[in-house]
Order: structure tokens, then sequence, then C-alpha cells
């Protein structure tokens, strides 16, 4: 007997069982959907320690360019503050200062009481406080002149000044300097004679010849002009602390003259001789005289006792003789002239005690005869 096999059909639902949600691993996207309070504030910390770091970052690279371009404008001299005269030192540089009356001083120091300094002296720092001048001197003079007449410090005690970065070489500050000096049109050979003197007798240059300083300090210049320049150099230094107006030589009476100085033996001594004790005389009695000895003017046949007859001639000596000592504290530029010995090194003599200086000089002296 078979037995027969029962089918049983299955109802399925129509309705879809729902979805059993996935769990995500912690750390993952979903579980950030979920985050708890502290969480949270450790987010936005984080996001707000990189904004800072990013806004520093940019603050340096703004100073930084600042920086440098503070640096550029100083070693230009362009950076310009009120400076108090009583800080400027005017050391570094031997200037061409006039034996006599600076008639142009006496003009500027007028131009900037009326209508202010137009130009920035220009100075370097030369550390606690204190400058160095490297251009304008006589607009630090012509301040120091106003200051001293009218007692104003509020007007005249500071001047402005460009502040140049320290390290230009002297070469290049003289040269500044004479080119500052060579745009003046009544600039004249005797003093540009006397700027090639100062810079071959500062002890901080390596040229003490005046001849080759000429070359050094006015290569702009003509050859002309240059030679020019040197034919002076032997009147400044026979009779530049004799002139009272010594600028005022013109051209052609200057070459005169040293012609006559080189051929005449006692021309120098008789000028000086004559114009001793002269104090009160103007330019053109000053002038008159020279051109009477240089044989240009006035009674032709003036000349020195010595080429007279009347004192013996002696040989004509050397104007002047230069020589380098090296010390510790630098070299000792020297030169002797007639009635004069100078030393020049970077030294500050004043702080030595008066009789020692006194008693060393002596010794010199003596062990000279």
């Amino acid at each position: 007997m078979s037995r027969k096999r029962r089918m049983f059909e299955i109802e399925m639902p129509d309705e879809v069982a729902p979805e059993v949600p996935e769990i995500f691993p912690a750390g993952k996207d979903e579980a950030e959907t979920r985050r708890g309070p502290m969480a949270t504030a450790i987010a936005e910390t984080a996001e707000s320690s990189r904004d800072r770091a990013r806004l520093e970052a940019e603050i340096r690279a703004e100073n930084d360019a600042l920086a440098q371009e503070h640096v550029r404008l100083k070693r230009a001299g362009l950076i310009t503050d009120l400076i108090p005269l009583d800080a400027i030192d005017t050391r570094k540089l031997i200037r061409d200062r006039k034996p006599g009356p600076d008639f142009e001083l006496a003009e500027l120091v007028a131009s900037i009481r009326e209508i202010g300094l137009s130009n920035p002296i220009r100075v370097e720092p030369a550390g606690e406080g204190r400058y160095e001048l490297i251009q304008g001197w006589r607009r630090l003079s012509a301040y120091r002149q106003l200051l001293e007449e009218t007692g104003d410090a509020e007007s005249w005690g500071r001047i402005p000044a460009g502040i140049a970065a320290r390290g230009d070489e002297l070469d290049r500050l003289y040269r500044r300097m004479v080119d500052e000096n060579m745009v003046r049109k009544d600039i004249s050979f005797a003093e540009m004679a006397q700027l090639a003197l100062h810079y071959a007798m500062d002890p901080l240059t390596e040229e003490h010849d005046p001849e080759k300083a000429v070359a050094i300090l006015f290569k702009s210049a003509g050859y002309q002009k240059r030679s020019y320049i040197r034919n002076f150099i032997p009147l400044v230094e026979a009779l530049g602390e004799s002139l009272i107006y010594l600028n005022e030589i013109p051209r052609a009476l200057g070459l005169a003259l040293v012609q006559r100085l080189d051929e005449v033996p006692g021309t120098a001594a008789a000028i000086r001789a004559e114009l001793k004790d002269w104090d009160t005389r103007a330019v053109k009695d000053e002038l008159d005289i020279l051109r009477r000895y240089a044989g240009q003017g006035g009674d032709a046949d003036a000349v020195p006792p010595a080429a007279r007859g009347t004192v013996p001639a002696q040989p004509a000596a050397k104007a002047r003789t230069t020589f380098q000592i090296q010390q510790p504290q630098g070299s000792a530029k020297c030169t002797a002239a007639n009635g004069r010995l100078e030393i020049r090194l970077p030294r500050d003599f004043t702080a030595i005690d008066r009789r020692r200086l006194e008693a060393a000089v002596r010794t010199m002296l003596e062990s000279l005869d």
C-alpha cells in the first residue's frame, strides 16, 4: 500500500522585514555623527590651534619683510630722525674746515633760520646712544650756531638726520664728502687740495701721499683739474696756516705763486712774516700781498729778502715729510713741516694725564737736538 506525499504551500508575507542597522567600528564617519561634547571640544581646539599657527606664520613673514625693508632704507640713509646735537660726534672724517671766516656758513645759517633745513645730515650709529657724522658738517655747524645764538633747544637742539647702517669703508665716506663739496660751484682748488691733504693725514686711511690721494678722491674729475689740485698742494702746505682767505685764491694766482715758491727760496717765510699778527686784513689785502710776491700787479719787483741777496740763500727744504709708525692702537701717521710736527693716531690723547703727555713730548723734542 503506497503512502501519498503531502505538499505544503508556504504563504510569504507581503511586508519586507526591517533591515538590521549596520554597526560601524569606533573612529568611522558614522561614529562622528554621534561625538560627545568632549570630543567636539578637542576637535575645535585643534582646528583653532592650526588657524593660530597659520596666522602667526603670516605675521612672522610680514615682520621679516618689514625688517628687511627697514635695513635697506637704513643702509640707503633714508631712515630719518631728530638727533640731539650733543649726541653727534665729528671725529671719523677730517673735514675741510677753513682757517678763516666761512661766509657760506653764514648764508646757510640765515637760510635755515628762515625756511628750515631742506636736506637732512647723514649719521651712523656709534653705540651707547651716540652717532658719528658722515655727511653734512656745515649743516650741523649751522644748527649749533643757531642754538648758541638763540638758546632755543626746542627749535635748534635736534637736527633731522638720515641714519645709515654702519659698515661703509672710510674711502667711500671720503669720496661722498668730496662729491658733496664738488657740486658747489665756488669750491676752490685750495679747498680741494686741503681735502687731499686731510685724507692723507688721516691715520685710518692707507694712502699718506696727498698727490696720490687726489687720484682717489677726485676720480670723477678730469685730468687737468686733478693736475691743478696737485699744484695747489705745496701752496696749502707752505701757507695754509698763515692765510685767512686761502680758499679765495684764484687758479692763475695760485699756480704762479706755487712756481715762485719753488724757484725763490725764502718766499714762503717772507709771506708769513708779512702777514704775521695782521688779523684785521680783508680779502683784498691778503690777495694783493700774494699777487705782489707772485709778480702779478702791485710792486712787481717785491721779492723776498733771500732773492735780493740781503740774506744768504739757503737750500730749499722739503715742504713736508710724512711717515708711519705701527703702534698697538694702529698706524700712527706723522707729518713734519716747517714749524709743525703732527701725529695722528686712532687714540684719545685727552684721556692721558697731562703731565705724562707733557713729559713724553718734552723727551721727544729734547732727543731731536
